[in-house]
């Protein structure tokens, strides 16, 4: 499969799992009923699995690693910080209040992270004056 093909899967991947993760936090929020469906347990998992693939072909085709990459590097904290903050926000937050703050702190890593994909550069906030 060429470059573009994988990076085209993982982008699409990024975007369905971001938007997936708004549609579980607004229904959260919300106190829905929609959280407890089926699919909505399991194609996230789905997403993620195949957007972490992805995300290790890209890697291996641009011959980068987190060990010697710090931009990949901060990638990956990123993500780890972004999983643990969803975590909080959708199942271990102990009051509405603090899933709601896990929530937006979500969003801002979330943020983070594209722009460091964007930029290559895991400092992307320190040229903002």
């Amino acid at each position: 499969m060429s470059y573009a093909a994988i990076k085209m899967i993982h982008v699409g991947s990024v975007i369905i799992s971001y938007l997936l993760f708004s549609l579980r936090s607004i229904w959260m929020i919300q106190g829905s009923a929609g959280l407890k469906r089926r699919w909505v347990k399991i194609t996230p998992h789905v997403v993620d699995t195949v957007l972490l693939a992805s995300a290790v072909v890209l890697a291996i085709r641009i011959q980068q690693d987190p060990i010697h990459d710090s931009w990949l590097s901060a990638k990956v904290v990123g993500l780890l910080l972004y999983i643990g903050l969803g975590m909080m926000a959708l199942r271990f937050g102990k009051t509405r209040k603090a899933k709601i703050l896990a929530c937006v702190a979500a969003q801002f890593v979330f943020i983070y992270i594209v722009l460091v994909a964007l930029t290559k550069n895991p400092a992307v906030f320190s040229s903002i004056s």
